[in-house]
């Protein structure tokens, strides 16, 4: 008999909160992620030449998404699988919304990252740039300079690259994977500064789409019964 996505849902609130820190990747929000360094240092990729010029072609696939919105399928290993909806407008926005019974939502307003649990009327803020997906809603993105890459695999229509920021390493690090021909993100995973990987896979996604700017206005905490 076929198992349901629904069926499949198992995280509970807290490990929600966690895979959500990690999906997009922030280095530290409050109690959420404890404070772990990762190795001292980066150890950048060797690129060839066809390695260098494929990075070329993923900047210019990326700087050419000016929005997206996508279902995804999350999963964490302990905590089990997700699932909702992803909204991005470049540059700085960004708008993760989970399926019930999660009411936990995620917005860049393109200064802060906001993780708000309408269940406890909690939120959390941390500056945008410490995640490492900040580069992918940078006005500009570029693979090189303040993102180190650490490794490139091309594979049987698949490209992968792994990066972290250069001057913040403990912020985690981020794994995209592409399909080639036609090029096209397919999913990440990031490793926290905890050594947490939350995996994130991308369906029925749709580019270039309007998306209204009240999507990503910051969340507000409900006002108190006096």
């Amino acid at each position: 008999m076929k198992t349901s996505k629904r069926q499949h849902y198992h995280m509970d609130r807290r490990g929600l909160l966690r895979a959500s820190a990690g999906l997009v990747g922030a280095a530290a929000v409050g109690s959420l992620l404890p404070s772990m360094a990762l190795a001292q240092g980066i150890q950048a990729a060797q690129l060839s030449e066809s390695d260098k010029a494929d990075l070329t072609r993923v900047e210019d696939y990326l700087n050419g998404i000016s929005s997206m919105k996508a279902s995804f399928q999350q999963f964490t290993q302990g905590e089990g699988l997700a699932f909702g909806r992803i909204y991005l407008r470049r540059p700085g926005r960004l708008r993760v919304e989970y399926d019930p019974p999660s009411e936990i939502l995620l917005i860049a307003d393109g200064t802060l990252l906001s993780y708000y649990d309408a269940e406890l009327n909690h939120i959390e803020q941390v500056p945008l740039r410490l995640s490492p997906m900040w580069f992918l809603l940078r006005d500009n993105v570029r693979l090189g300079g303040d993102v180190t890459v650490t490794s490139f695999k091309k594979a049987a229509n698949a490209i992968l690259i792994g990066m972290v920021q250069s001057d913040e390493p403990e912020a985690g690090s981020v794994l995209l994977e592409f399909g080639d021909k036609p090029l096209e993100l397919r999913q990440w995973s990031i490793t926290d500064s905890a050594g947490s990987e939350v995996r994130v896979g991308l369906y029925n996604t749709e580019f270039g789409i309007p998306l209204s700017a009240a999507l990503f206005a910051t969340p507000r905490k409900r006002p108190r019964n006096r």
